[in-house]
């Protein structure tokens, strides 16, 4: 299997929902603004997202993926209908426990929404009643996304990540649409209706993926619940990948929590909007590869192919460093023009553009952390493993709570961003080292040749961006034309730096480019 053909295929696809989704952002700067309209929406969609991360993208793909392949047994499909059977025995025991789980929220939607905002900042009893509202509009997403996660678990076990790929379009292109048709005068409305159409896309992605898998010949049916041998296993995997696949999820909510009980009004939507540009590259890189390396893995170490496996991860861990380190670095550097053209508009100000980008050079510092670990959990996960990355990201998120209360006084909206980061770096290391120790991850001499020069390089081009900053300031907050084509000028240019950089340090050589075209042809 060609992984930087399958990465092309889910990073592409990946490309376009996060274009949408900067696109929604930006709608929803101007129609809405940073406020508490905005805090309110956001910590309502936090809650859904958050067990989204924890059980079903996260903690259900890790356990599910590596059992189904190994029912599967080969990628000609031959032992598909007991992958089928498998798939059917787990959805049979999922969906009643999403449908008591979505009930029990909407009942403690109240006490919930308290403890992830700790009373959001002394709000008045209407203003907090208007949040738990909007939680309960959002809740019914967990259940569809999850449902969602199941089939898209069987498709990218089955070698066709592009379908998955493309459903998160589905809720860009919804949100999307609302805004467009539904913004109101007040912001507190036009928010209600985004909180409407996170819902209505959870329903829109469903419906496309049972269209997907009857079309690969995939037809789940409902069973009678029974916690078969398989099930059992399946659920005592769950438990402890939930937390050591959503460890970022947690440290965000324990971030926005404090920040909306701490910090003033806008403070959420600042550490939101950073937190969105900084999921743009680990949306592109990290679910990509996350998405790739879990069920080739699993299924190589399945066959004994332990070499192959070993050289999939190496090659999964440069291009992570390839792709990501000048998106951090470019994070950084260039912030503040980043930010002013997609946000600055209607109720978005000058001030919320910097304040923002203040807060991305604080998130964007553990950028390589939060994508390196979509890389080496999956060493994990293929072989079973899912306690040693709970034990691990339970650490972490001690690390990130501890950090968050030194730092939320004294640098604010910078605080959470910075101590998430922190959090994450701490908890790859650990992955890492433990990995290396058990001889399941050894640095070839490629990766380890290509590592420096790739930071160097990256470093030159972070130079040569801060200089062209003054140059590119002007244009990013005119016209709508205007801003795009200077936004894209301003990642043209940093793509182009970059790219001659890592000639100049030998990261690449021109040998490796005619090598690469002619593996493409």
């Amino acid at each position: 299997m060609n992984l930087t053909k399958a990465l092309g295929s889910v990073g592409g696809l990946t490309l376009a929902s996060r274009v949408l989704g900067l696109m929604r952002d930006s709608l929803f700067a101007r129609f809405v603004g940073a406020g508490f309209a905005s805090d309110a929406f956001l910590i309502a969609f936090r809650l859904p997202n958050m067990f989204r991360a924890l059980f079903a993208e996260g903690a259900f793909s890790a356990a599910f993926i590596p059992m189904f392949n190994r029912k599967v047994g080969d990628k000609d499909g031959r032992g598909l209908p007991d992958g089928i059977a498998f798939a059917e025995d787990a959805l049979s025991v999922l969906l009643p426990t999403l449908i008591l789980m979505t009930a029990i929220f909407e009942l403690a939607a109240w006490p919930m929404t308290w403890l992830l905002t700790f009373g959001f900042n002394g709000a008045s009893a209407e203003r907090f009643d208007y949040v738990v509202h909007l939680s309960r509009i959002t809740l019914p997403y967990l259940l569809l996304i999850s449902l969602v996660s199941l089939l898209g678990g069987i498709l990218n076990s089955l070698h066709k990540f592009w379908i998955n790929a493309a459903a998160p379009i589905l809720l860009n292109a919804t949100l999307i649409a609302a805004l467009l048709l539904f913004h109101e005068h007040q912001p507190l409305l036009t928010a209600r209706n985004q909180a409407i159409a996170v819902t209505v896309s959870g329903a829109l992605q469903l419906g496309w993926l049972i269209w997907a898998c009857r079309a690969s010949g995939v037809r789940l049916r409902l069973k009678r619940p029974q916690l078969n041998p398989d099930v059992k296993k399946l659920m005592s995997l769950i438990w402890p990948a939930a937390a050591g696949a959503g460890a970022v999820q947690i440290n965000l909510v324990v971030s926005t929590a404090l920040a909306a009980a701490l910090l003033p009004a806008g403070s959420v939507s600042y550490i939101y909007f950073a937190d969105r540009l900084n999921q743009l590259p680990l949306g592109l890189i990290g679910i990509g590869l996350g998405t790739v390396l879990l069920p080739t893995i699993s299924r190589q170490l399945g066959r004994g192919e332990d070499a192959e496996a070993m050289a999939t991860q190496n090659r999964g861990m440069e291009l992570a460093l390839f792709l990501t380190l000048p998106a951090t670095v470019a994070l950084i550097v260039c912030g503040v023009p980043i930010v002013g053209a997609l946000f600055q508009h209607g109720k978005f100000a000058l001030e919320d553009s910097v304040l923002t980008a203040q807060a991305l050079a604080a998130f964007s510092i553990g950028l390589p952390s939060y994508i390196l670990v979509k890389v080496l959990t999956p060493g994990y996960y293929a072989r079973s493993d899912t306690r040693t990355p709970v034990r691990y990201a339970t650490m972490s998120m001690v690390v990130n709570l501890v950090l968050n209360l030194a730092f939320i006084k004294p640098l604010g909206h910078m605080g959470p961003p910075l101590a998430t980061a922190i959090a994450s770096t701490v908890n790859v290391a650990m992955l890492y080292r433990t990995l290396v120790r058990r001889g399941h991850f050894t640095p070839d001499a490629r990766l380890r040749r290509r590592t420096w020069r790739l930071l160097v390089a990256a470093l030159i081009m972070g130079v040569v961006m801060y200089f062209l900053n003054d140059l590119f300031q002007p244009f990013v907050t005119g016209a709508s034309v205007e801003r795009w084509g200077a936004m894209l000028a301003l990642v043209a240019t940093g793509g182009v730096v970059y790219a001659i950089a890592t000639l100049l340090t030998g990261a690449f050589r021109l040998g490796d480019i005619s090598t690469l075209l002619r593996r493409s042809k």
